[in-house]
């Protein structure tokens, strides 16, 4: 009895996949119910209501470097998501070509060790997309507990506007539950959008693991393999970079302004509240987002050995942008930009503490 074949899109998108189905926004069918239409157009309608609140507020206290801190971690992290979700249906169909990609006969494992491989990879990711995934669900709750605790008055757990007050009943209610089930559903988008991009460059690395396996035997037959494999693998990362390298670039350069905006908000708020401990769980999230011997085979085998060098030569990188490489360099320069920010607010945050003393 043949052995059934892997299917790799389930291997490494089956939590994201039920995730972001419950959420409405998965891959559709080609026959799309109106049901289900409607169904994603109502959640996608809430996140980006939910982001129009921010900016309203948020030009409201425009020029209060106070309130302008408080509000703009959560005003670009809802703008992220909305843009994420936006681009992810956009690129459907370059979605839909990366999934064929994956399960083509090129990219299948020719045995148990390169199974292994490709499950390996997929454990992995699994595993640090569900901490994400717990994390920030775990931060939106704190959040939500926030103004039972740290508030004598009763307040929204985030500071935006709000159509009602939280003076009366049953308004107070209805704009708590709005805010706290609306953050949950962001939080999960986020995480099934996030798992779609970063578990396809987990395949691809997976995948160059199991070429590099390969060119471990002097085989010719083999090495042809590797070369058109590694094409392939090459082919895959370009369509990869060209489908998700905008909302990828949107969100490297505003993690520097989120990551320095936290930051300050860490430093004046008590650190015995509720809100310290939500604020520092959310940048911890938010960072945790960035993060052969050939030379004694046959002459046969070493010119096409060469040959494959040649294109091998050059650097496969996943850029952000197209232009910013995602490289630890990347990450540590993000950080120290952020870092420059901060001591540039909070001197500027010292000296109208002084001003208004």
């Amino acid at each position: 009895m043949a052995k059934p074949k892997l299917n790799l899109g389930d291997l490494y998108f089956y939590r994201a996949r039920i995730i972001m189905s419950i959420m409405g926004v998965w891959n559709p069918p080609k026959n799309e119910s109106t049901l289900r239409k409607l169904y994603k157009y109502v959640m996608l309608s809430l996140q980006h209501l939910f982001l129009l609140f921010q900016v309203i507020y948020m030009v409201r206290v425009l020029g209060d470097l106070e309130e302008v801190s408080q509000a703009s971690f959560l005003l670009f992290t809802q703008a992220c998501l909305c843009f994420k979700v936006t681009v992810f249906h956009v690129r459907m169909d370059s979605f839909r070509e990366l999934l064929a990609q994956m399960n083509s006969d090129v990219f299948m494992p020719q045995n148990k060790g390169q199974e292994d491989i490709l499950k390996l990879q997929a454990t992995r990711i699994k595993r640090l997309l569900l901490g994400f995934m717990i994390s920030s669900q775990t931060t939106c709750s704190l959040f939500a507990l926030r103004p039972l605790f740290d508030d004598a008055n009763r307040n929204f757990p985030f500071i935006m506007w709000m159509p009602v007050k939280p003076d009366n009943s049953p308004q107070y209610e209805l704009g708590f539950l709005f805010q706290l089930l609306t953050i949950s559903m962001s939080a999960f988008m986020y995480f099934g959008v996030d798992s779609v991009c970063l578990s396809m460059v987990i395949f691809g690395c997976a995948q160059l693991e199991i070429i590099k396996e390969k060119l471990l035997s002097e085989n010719y037959r083999i090495l042809i393999e590797c070369v058109v494999q590694h094409q392939a693998v090459v082919k895959f990362v370009k369509l990869l970079e060209n489908t998700y390298h905008a909302h990828l670039f949107f969100q490297l350069s505003g993690s520097i302004g989120l990551i320095c905006m936290t930051a300050l908000r860490i430093l004046v708020v008590d650190w015995r509240s509720v809100q310290f401990v939500s604020m520092v769980l959310y940048l911890s999230v938010m960072c945790s987002q960035l993060f052969c011997c050939w030379y004694e085979q046959r002459a046969r085998f070493k010119r096409a050995l060469l040959f494959a060098m040649m294109r091998v030569s050059r650097p496969l990188e996943f850029r952000a942008g197209r232009y910013v490489p995602l490289s630890r360099q990347t990450f540590v320069t993000i950080l120290r930009m952020s870092y420059s920010y901060f001591a540039v607010l909070k001197q500027t945050n010292s000296r109208n503490e002084i001003l208004d003393n």
